[in-house]
């Protein structure tokens, strides 16, 4: 687990704020303008947000959360135990889910759990999850509230003392489901190894946000919050994991706004008609006119990353364009690229880094859709294929006192990748010295 937790909690995962008016010691930190009573401030973060379910999502800039007190770094250090929900195993070698609870009393903490189990279930439904479920770790880090609940819960003026103040009605938009990033940065840093943060706020009221300009100390890209009882709020997490793992842009807009900028980075935005993108041989090229699991086929839609026109999306509408769909055809491509990033190929707890002696056995992690191969001094031992576990005798490395070199290769054989770059991320070789 992580270390230095009181020092880690002092960091900003955002710019800091002046203090504002307090609450109560679990109360938001972050508030409007106004609210604070002095002048505007230009440390703000951008969040995403939706207003509904199945409906497109919104941004919107609203103040970062005041930097941790002493008295709260001491209070988070004490608290926050994690709880192995779903081990895959190693958390170097996997994906690392992180859910935090918010509204949750001592005597609730197993609901959050159970809580975490029915949410977890509904994102691995969704493809690519539900095809890579084996690269998954997910844990729970609990976080022990004063009031069961949520604040602005069901009306703006209810108020709520929870661990990571979640509060609806942030920044005067209802179902916009704020939180302290700097106190979920403190709990989730206590995970070995975050990859994805998901606050899970006590609540049958639907709403959440997506932090995704955050820089953590802990090395996940973003946040998001979610309510815990609401079925349709956990599709906003989805979306929110498009960012974080795939790297992709929105694919919706606002108003009538131009896009006159350069290419877009993002692998699901580009300025390219489907005849340029072909002929250039880039962006999802290799996709063109092909039927998305979304609906329709893989061609350049004009519309995305906020701007209604001079910039174009892969398919009509896909779950980054609208809650409650698929990801489309390139989505996938870059979402099961950003999975393996977190989770590679092939990992081993046997040291690559000094010679082996004897029948020393050899270990692996590997997909378990991973094609693994075994070679010796560059010959593949048949026999061994899909192994995960071998010793030098199994492998028939000679016995003659000589070194000799044992190799693995693994290979996730997914068609949904394409773009031989991101296809790299899919491969892995490891290589030991051993001698009998």
């Amino acid at each position: 687990m992580a270390a230095g937790i009181a020092f880690v909690a002092a960091l900003a995962v955002t710019a800091p704020v002046a203090a504002g008016q307090e609450w109560g010691d679990g109360a938001p930190s972050a508030r409007s303008d106004d609210d604070r009573g002095g002048s505007p401030s230009r440390d703000r973060v951008e969040v995403e947000y939706a207003n509904g379910p199945g409906g497109h999502p919104r941004h919107a800039r609203i103040p970062a959360s005041a930097p941790l007190t002493k008295k709260q770094q001491n209070k988070i250090k004490g608290d926050g135990d994690v709880v192995p929900i779903k081990e895959a195993g190693p958390a170097d070698a996997k994906v690392d889910v992180v859910f935090i609870g918010d509204g949750y009393t001592a005597g609730q903490q197993e609901d959050f759990h159970a809580d975490v189990r029915r949410n977890w279930e509904e994102v691995a439904k969704v493809e690519p999850y539900a095809q890579y479920k084996d690269l998954f770790n997910v844990w729970a880090v609990d976080a022990h509230s004063q009031d069961s609940g949520v604040s602005g819960d069901p009306t703006s003026e209810v108020r709520k003392n929870t661990a990571l103040g979640s509060y609806f009605w942030c920044d005067n938009m209802e179902r916009l489901l704020c939180v302290d990033e700097n106190k979920v940065e403190a709990y989730a840093s206590k995970a070995a190894d975050p990859d994805l943060v998901i606050v899970l706020s006590n609540t049958t009221k639907y709403g959440g946000a997506g932090y995704n300009n955050i820089s953590s100390p802990s090395g996940y890209d973003g946040i998001a919050t979610a309510s815990s009882d609401n079925a349709q709020a956990v599709q906003l997490v989805v979306h929110e994991s498009g960012h974080s793992f795939g790297k992709l842009a929105d694919e919706y807009w606002y108003g009538e706004g131009r896009h006159t900028g350069p290419e877009p980075t993002e692998p699901n935005l580009s300025t390219l008609s489907a005849e340029q993108m072909a002929a250039q041989r880039t962006k999802w090229y290799r996709w063109l006119g092909q039927d998305s699991p979304d609906g329709g086929k893989v061609g350049t839609f004009e519309g995305g990353g906020c701007c209604a026109r001079g910039v174009n999306r892969p398919t009509e509408n896909s779950i980054m364009r609208t809650l409650g769909r698929e990801f489309n055809l390139p989505g996938r491509e870059a979402m099961i690229a950003g999975f393996h990033k977190h989770a590679p190929a092939v990992t081993s707890t046997t040291s690559t880094n000094r010679q082996l002696r004897g029948d020393k056995r050899i270990r692996i992690e590997a997909s378990q859709k991973a094609r693994v191969r075994w070679y010796v001094d560059g010959d593949e031992v048949r026999k061994a294929r899909g192994e995960r576990s071998v010793t030098p005798g199994t492998l028939r490395v000679p016995d003659d006192g000589r070194t000799h070199a044992v190799t693995v290769r693994a290979s996730d054989p997914t068609e949904a990748v394409r773009d031989p770059k991101l296809r790299e991320l899919l491969n892995g070789t490891l290589k030991w010295n051993v001698q009998r």
